[in-house]
């Protein structure tokens, strides 16, 4: 059964997202969860939920969500939902309702990636839902952040800063790395409204946090110091400091450990992009052959968009050898429907 309805798909931009549940009006809901009486589930179902969704998490990471995604949500669709029906202890119904939040939040964010944004809100609501239900602050304010991402990378800054906002609001009691977190995202979306005062007291502030976080350990929607200087990257960016925001974006990507080829491709496009701006045309060059190296390896639309952006932005300069270089590589390794 495939969740992607065209009903869904055609839902309006950010219509869903003006009426997001808050933490008070979502915590403990159990209406929507209905009990079934043909089968019962218990903890040992609930792990192997957590672990499709971690490997899930895994393959979207290092390969992009392209193909990802439909294995999130047909899982969702005819395994986990009928668990959600499913008779259970209370203390198995809540780790199932929390395991299937992260679940949710996780396909929403691969239809992020592939531009399909009324599906990713649809997923992030239910994943909001399902947090709540089950008193799972981590997953319900990771969400709240990621549509706050979504919405940044849109320029809806005012959106963005409504949902960083209530993301920050719903964890009071937040560790250092989730605090981190949540400023980060608050600092890139006050910049985006051109609030600088703000922008810089959030970032100062997810600087602070990140310095007290005690462990660098991957987890589950995790903030790291290649993070946190994307962040101050896309902060001094849209408050005019290009220079700085280049500095910010290659220290991000010296930072970047491990193997999630998706986003190096994204921010390394977003890098390059800017070293153009300031007419770096070869170090421009020499930052979209990184981008190239490892483009074939990744199955994302973002990556998609990424570099044919590349393509229309080389285009006016294939006078310059290195720039003719990268355009003809760029088609030698690109679908169809990539090329520019």
């Amino acid at each position: 059964m495939d969740p992607s309805r065209r009903s869904v798909l055609n839902a309006g931009l950010f219509s869903v997202a003006l009426t997001v549940p808050g933490w008070p009006d979502v915590v403990g809901r159990m209406e929507a969860i209905q009990t079934g009486k043909t089968q019962r589930i218990g903890m040992a179902d609930v792990n192997m939920v957590i672990a499709m969704t971690e490997r899930v998490s895994d393959l979207d990471d290092q390969f992009g969500g392209r193909h990802a995604r439909p294995m999130a949500a047909a899982f969702l669709v005819n395994t986990v939902t009928p668990y959600l029906r499913a008779d259970a202890t209370d203390e198995v119904r809540k780790a199932m309702m929390s395991a299937a939040s992260d679940l949710c939040y996780l396909t929403g964010y691969m239809a992020v990636d592939e531009g399909v944004h009324g599906l990713a809100q649809q997923y992030y609501l239910k994943a909001l839902e399902l947090a709540g239900a089950s008193e799972d602050h981590l997953t319900y304010c990771t969400t709240l952040r990621g549509m706050s991402v979504q919405a940044v990378d849109l320029r809806h800054g005012k959106t963005a800063m409504r949902l960083a906002d209530a993301a920050a609001s719903a964890s009071p009691q937040a560790g250092p790395r989730m605090r981190a977190f949540l400023a980060g995202q608050q600092a890139h979306a006050s910049a985006q409204l051109g609030d600088r005062t703000m922008a810089l007291m959030y970032l100062r502030e997810a600087e602070v946090a990140m310095e007290r976080a005690e462990s660098q350990t991957k987890t589950f929607g995790s903030y790291n110091p290649s993070s946190l200087t994307y962040h101050a990257g896309q902060v001094r960016y849209e408050l005019g400091d290009i220079h700085g925001s280049i500095k910010e974006l290659e220290e991000s990507d010296r930072l970047r450990h491990g193997s999630f080829k998706r986003n190096r491709i994204r921010y390394l496009s977003m890098l390059a992009e800017r070293q153009l701006e300031i007419g770096h045309l070869e170090s421009a060059c020499a930052t979209w052959v990184k981008v190239l190296d490892i483009y074939p390896d990744v199955q994302s639309g973002q990556c998609d968009k990424a570099v044919s952006t590349m393509q229309a932005r080389i285009r006016p300069y294939l006078k310059n050898q290195a720039a003719r270089n990268l355009y003809q590589r760029a088609r030698s390794v690109t679908a169809p429907s990539v090329v520019v």
